[in-house]
């Protein structure tokens, strides 16, 4: 029986160890083929930087080499980091989009920095308060709405005729869903490692909804991160990889995505078992069956119009397996000849 919500997937492009850089870009493209064969209704790409075992630096890049290979599922940001880009090179880049894949491109808008303060650095990123005023800068040059006294009404946002695609607010906590709401964006909550509960940003941002050509009504996407295989205990041991390597870059270690032999047998220190033990309950692990369950209720409980899975493991084919597997269990039909 089908699932009462939309399944989609986010791709970060994770760079395994003994896996050159060019293999795991080529993976993505597999990836995106997969997903829609196997019927997901959208695949987004995650901003990060300074991270060596991820490669989504520039999710436009990654949308428009998937929305290339692929021909139903929709492609999108999940999300740029707005802050680190002028607001004008963000339109100029999605409206090309949009032009090259009429009617597939999500723009999805996040506020964190994707990275540590060095990047911030050196990306030259704005601050966090200024958040409100790029993102207002972005929607006047998309809506030609700078007044005729402001230096940048003179800038025609290049290629024309064509509006930005459908726009998302990312959150992690319900500081953007209000504001989701008032602007007319879809609203997504990154369940995936925020331990705030998504159900009252959600209902903050049905209250403040305002209806628009693109969202006529509200949509939200519930973020999640599982790991699925045929057996509890294969996940289990799959999963190690995530764990560790997440152990890792927390405590200042950066490297590729380690191979779960090597992540079991790592010697840990306590500190970063106790980054493990304060994350690991956001991680969903498990069969097919007690994965369906488990999605659906947490989908179910936060009100989610759809729900958003990420898998880290360090074999791209069992990720892709992972996907499969989800997508089956909780009855997404495949697309035919896709």
């Amino acid at each position: 029986m089908p699932a009462p919500f939309a399944l989609s997937l986010q791709d970060l492009a994770p760079i395994a160890e003994g896996t050159s850089t060019a293999q795991a870009m080529a993976e993505t493209v597999i990836l995106a083929q997969t997903a829609d064969a196997l019927g997901y209704t959208r695949l987004w790409y995650a901003e990060h930087h300074g991270m060596p075992s991820i490669a989504s630096s520039v999710p436009e890049i990654l949308i428009g080499s998937a929305a290339a290979a692929t021909r139903n599922i929709r492609v999108g940001s999940g999300g740029v980091m707005l802050l680190n880009h002028a607001p004008l090179r963000i339109a100029e880049a999605y409206r090309t989009l949009e032009a090259l894949h009429p009617g597939r491109i999500d723009l999805g808008l996040g506020r964190a920095p994707g990275g540590d303060g060095y990047a911030m650095r050196a990306l030259r990123s704005g601050g966090g308060e200024e958040f409100s005023t790029y993102l207002a800068e972005l929607m006047a040059f998309d809506e030609e709405g700078f007044p005729p006294d402001h230096p940048f009404s003179r800038v025609p946002v290049s290629p024309g005729g064509i509006s930005l695609p459908p726009k998302w607010l990312l959150g992690s906590s319900g500081a953007s869903a209000q504001a989701a709401g008032q602007l007319g964006f879809g609203y997504a909550f990154a369940a995936h490692f925020s331990h705030t509960p998504a159900a009252p940003a959600f209902a903050a941002y049905r209250q403040a909804f305002q209806p628009t050509e693109d969202f006529p009504e509200p949509r939200t996407i519930l973020c999640l991160s599982a790991i699925c295989a045929p057996t509890e205990d294969e996940a289990k041991f799959l999963a190690t990889s995530q764990a560790v390597s997440w152990a890792l870059f927390v405590t200042g270690e950066q490297r590729h995505l380690m191979p779960p032999e090597d992540a079991a047998a790592r010697v840990l220190s306590p500190q970063q078992q106790q980054v493990i033990e304060h994350q690991s309950s956001l991680w969903l692990v498990g069969d097919p069956q007690q994965l369906a369950e488990i999605i659906a209720e947490k989908a179910r409980a936060a009100g989610a119009d759809e729900v958003m899975i990420t898998t880290t493991v360090h074999s791209y084919a069992l990720r892709r397996r992972s996907f499969a597997l989800l997508a089956e269990a909780l009855g997404v039909a495949p697309r035919p000849g896709a």
